[in-house]
């Protein structure tokens, strides 16, 4: 079919259709227990199973895209959009895309499923219209046992990220533990390079350098937990009561970054206030 040559109307609204149908069918034959996820202690005594390995960019069947390793709430379990939300972003995908010729989405390979990362609305909208294959940038992760039934692959994916976080800061051996959770895998590796950025500008202050453990450490104190304080002071957590913390320390620091070429003497709790402005701004 020629996507191309149809007209500039958009399949947002059927697929928004078949989703409440479906959600409709569900509750009167009333339904089917949702998956449950696995026990957060259960997901990081199988860390270690995990072998990951980058394996490019090829096509893969679309059928066998399977879930998010974000967790995303904006798609039921079939790309199909629960609500509004996602409208503009599903036109921008089919306007700009009308050939189905989309640039490689992000995903994890786990025993043959794929997890997206990012490339939701490309694999929505191509699901949609039955298209076979999309390119994607695939990371592989080989398992040394089966995963087990109803696994929640995408927090095993989470988990695992903030394992590694954890371990290359140095942050996995204090006590208490350390727990900074996040929506998304790419998450860790910002806030490692945070570290790493740390680590640098602790070095030139000491005329020595610093290890990354070393730094993890001070990071954590210095700047991570008076974030974390700060946005427990300030409101933003009742305005966002299921965003993690982590994402919520990322939206502060970024914010603060933002404000110092302006206004250099502006501390955390004024990039907190800007950001609950703005979330407010936005309800």
């Amino acid at each position: 079919m020629r996507w191309d040559l149809l007209p500039d109307i958009s399949a947002f609204d059927s697929a928004r259709r078949k989703e409440a149908y479906r959600r409709l069918s569900r509750s009167v034959r009333g339904g089917g227990e949702e998956p449950s996820l696995l026990d957060l202690d259960d997901v990081r005594s199988r860390l270690s199973v995990f072998e990951e390995t980058y394996e490019g960019i090829r096509p893969v069947p679309v059928a066998r895209v399977v879930g998010t390793a974000g967790r995303s709430r904006d798609f039921d379990g079939d790309f199909l959009p629960r609500d509004e939300r996602t409208r503009e972003r599903w036109r921008k995908v089919e306007q700009t895309f009308p050939r189905g010729d989309f640039p490689p989405i992000v995903a994890y390979e786990v025993d043959g499923r794929y997890f997206v990362v990012d490339g939701h609305h490309r694999v929505a909208v191509a699901k949609h219209r039955g298209i076979e294959y999309i390119d994607a940038e695939v990371t592989r992760l080989r398992t040394r046992q089966p995963l087990p039934e109803g696994a929640d692959v995408g927090a095993l994916i989470l988990a695992e990220q903030e394992r590694r976080f954890l371990e290359e800061s140095g942050l996995d051996g204090r006590e208490p533990p350390v727990r900074i959770p996040v929506s998304r895998p790419v998450a860790y590796p910002e806030l490692l390079e945070l570290v790493k950025v740390h680590a640098f500008h602790l070095s030139r202050e000491r005329g020595e350098v610093v290890s990354l453990q070393e730094a993890g450490a001070d990071w954590y104190d210095r700047v991570y937990i008076p974030a974390v304080e700060a946005i427990r002071g300030s409101g933003l957590r009742d305005a966002l009561p299921e965003a993690p913390g982590g994402d919520l320390f990322l939206w502060v620091y970024e914010r603060h970054r933002a404000l110092r070429p302006e206004e250099p003497e502006a501390g955390l709790a004024e990039a907190v206030r800007r950001v609950l402005e703005e979330q407010e701004g936005t309800a």
